[in-house]
């Protein structure tokens, strides 16, 4: 993968580039950026970067000859203009693309295939090479999915980090550099303690290239020991013209999932593919069952919005996340400040109406908490149907009460 496949991130480009070009790379990188931001990209393309044939005779130029006039002076060498991204068409390159170069390692996620097994990532490298080919954006559960894992966990087991010592002892193929690219060391237990001598006193031109989402859940012996590398949430102008020049949505759409998307690309590829749904209607007559429709209506709402994918689940409730921050600034800031369509402009105000700040809050953080649930698999009904009866308490803390 090349930089300019990256999506935006060109100050941390620059940042990657330079730390070659200067030699001031670190022998162990921890890029740390939310969902979505493009962590595993940027690692990928930094990864081909570094065995690229064409970086390396640049940052090694050879030496001018002999002087043309036969004095005995020191050879000067030519200092060619810095190279900001890979060739993308040297040897090199052609096999980093293709996730094939025999010095580039890949450490993730796995899960057993039957009962007793150790699973290694090489056991799962044909998956992974089609996985990042298809879902470079992907997040963990997307990757558990493709390689069907249901609903095992995945983790980086202790045979894992065995395998990563064994390979990283061993002399480099072809490249000057051995690369170890480990994704979600968040999934690496206590086991991960066996690479700690490996990242600290490491092999000659041996490089740890770590990409993570939570700094929290990574092993502090790790993290210590790793430099940090931040890689910011993609603006919104990024995120939309990625949409309409990768995916051709037309420019309203790719507008609007940008904004609902927040800077997160996997979100919005998401979006993108339930752009047509209409959760304005299907919040409408949410909230309308949950203020003055009573049980049945609100019992027969749920019933549908069960029968939805997990996906689409999440992408409700995070619409309606949306809105009631947009309420929120409607009501603060004003319509000049907000991120809205005309008729959404026009719910909002009424939902300004029927609740007030705090209640929005209360409902955003209720919000926030039914997603987590669904992604850990949670009743859909039983979810909804609580989640629907807590917002009716929250709203009709006020005294005066209408429809939307």
């Amino acid at each position: 993968m090349l930089f300019k496949d990256v999506i935006g991130q060109e100050e941390v480009k620059q940042h990657l580039a330079e730390m070659i070009n200067h030699n001031r790379l670190s022998h162990a990188l921890l890029f740390l950026g939310k969902e979505g931001s493009g962590g595993l990209p940027l690692a990928l393309a930094f990864a081909q970067y570094i065995v690229c044939e064409k970086v390396n005779r640049s940052n090694n130029p050879e030496p001018a000859g002999p002087s043309l006039f036969g004095f005995d002076e020191p050879a000067e060498t030519v200092a060619p203009a810095m190279l900001t991204d890979a060739c993308g068409v040297c040897p090199a390159c052609t096999k980093a693309q293709q996730l094939v170069h025999p010095d580039i390692h890949y450490s993730f996620p796995v899960v057993s295939k039957k009962s007793g097994d150790k699973p290694k990532s090489s056991d799962f490298i044909t998956e992974w090479r089609e996985f990042v080919k298809q879902q470079p954006y992907g997040n963990a559960y997307d990757w558990l999915q493709f390689i069907g894992a249901d609903n095992k966990q995945g983790n980086i087991t202790a045979e894992e980090c065995n395998d990563i010592i064994r390979q990283l002892s061993l002399k480099s193929f072809e490249s000057e550099y051995k690369i170890l690219v480990m994704w979600m060391p968040e999934y690496l237990g206590n086991q991960g303690n066996k690479l700690l001598k490996l990242i600290e006193e490491p092999p000659a031109n041996t490089l740890f290239l770590l990409v993570a989402e939570k700094e929290e859940q990574i092993l502090q012996t790790i993290l210590s020991r790793t430099q940090l590398v931040k890689i910011p949430l993609l603006d919104a102008p990024q995120v939309e013209q990625a949409l309409i020049d990768r995916h051709q949505v037309s420019a309203a759409q790719a507008q609007m999932i940008a904004r609902l998307s927040e800077g997160n690309y996997h979100e919005a590829l998401q979006l993108m593919q339930h752009a047509e749904d209409d959760w304005l209607v299907q919040l409408r007559e949410w909230l309308n069952a949950t203020v003055k429709g009573g049980p049945a209506a609100q019992v027969k709402w749920v019933d549908e919005v069960a029968k939805m994918g997990r996906e689409k689940q999440k992408q409700f409730l995070q619409y309606f996340n949306h809105v009631l921050e947009q309420c929120i600034r409607l009501r603060i800031m004003g319509q000049e400040h907000v991120t809205l369509a005309e008729t959404e402009i026009d719910f909002a105000q009424r939902v300004n109406k029927i609740s007030g700040v705090t209640q929005q809050q209360a409902i955003i953080h209720e919000l926030d908490s039914a997603t987590y649930y669904i992604e850990r698999n949670a009743n859909a009904k039983m979810l909804f149907l609580a989640l629907t009866i807590k917002i009716s308490h929250i709203i009709k803390n006020r005294v005066l009460v209408k429809a939307v």
